[in-house]
């Protein structure tokens, strides 16, 4: 009974072993042909990142988006670390959001989401380009004469040190104020200039006229609809307002 159960075990493990060499031998060498494949792709100079795409750009060029994410075009597609190149376009005031993907073989794809001006906001004689969200994106200069915006005293506070502070009271009244006004495309051609230094008041000045119209955090359309259809009756009965 011994030797019997001594074959018995020898013929299963012989089975086992046999069973492990017929399927075993092609596994390793499949995972020895992908892994060939796989350093021959990491080095392969098709691979090579040599076209950029970029969308969704207006105020940056495509140059300078190519500028931001300089050195890319170097890396290889599969290895290239994507997300340090998107927070570098993170980095450029003018993009809120970006996107980076991979085409093979060698193209990446740059999808940029730009911020848009809501004003231009003065700080003594600098001008800045402001979006609704309190972001400074630029200085404002004649490259940027195509923007038809406002120009907003008191949205920024100076610092001794870096750039301006923009509070985000003065930002939330502001945004408040010019949104109600493009609603009256009538109303807001006539305003020429915008005070929120107290963030609780905002201050227009209509144009050709001195009057500054405090409207208060509500109802601004309102307000300034009141003064334009008494302004006539009151110069009449004033001198000066």
């Amino acid at each position: 009974f011994r030797r019997a159960d001594v074959a018995n075990r020898r013929r299963r493990y012989s089975r086992t072993a046999g069973r492990v060499l017929r399927w075993g031998l092609p596994v390793l060498g499949v995972c020895g042909v992908l892994f060939w494949l796989g350093t021959m792709a990491l080095h392969s100079e098709l691979l090579r990142i040599r076209r950029l795409t970029v969308t969704g750009n207006a105020h940056l060029s495509a140059g300078e988006i190519e500028t931001l994410v300089d050195g890319i075009r170097t890396q290889n597609l599969l290895q290239a670390d994507l997300a340090s190149y998107r927070r570098r376009l993170l980095d450029s005031p003018w993009v809120a959001d970006a996107r980076l993907s991979r085409v093979l073989p060698a193209t990446v794809t740059i999808r940029v989401t730009e911020r848009e001006p809501m004003a231009i906001a003065r700080l003594g004689e600098q001008l800045f380009l402001v979006d609704v969200n309190g972001v400074v994106i630029d200085e404002y200069g004649p490259r940027y004469s195509e923007f038809d915006l406002p120009f907003v005293d008191g949205l920024l506070v100076a610092r001794k040190a870096g750039g301006p502070s923009v509070p985000a009271d003065r930002v939330q009244l502001a945004a408040s104020l010019l949104e109600a006004l493009n609603a009256r495309a009538d109303i807001r051609k006539q305003i020429s200039q915008v005070d929120v230094t107290n963030p609780h008041d905002a201050v227009v000045m209509v144009q050709d006229d001195p009057a500054w119209l405090h409207l208060g955090d509500t109802k601004f359309v309102e307000r300034m609809q009141n003064y334009l259809e008494l302004r006539s009756t009151l110069r009449e009965r004033f001198r000066e307002i």
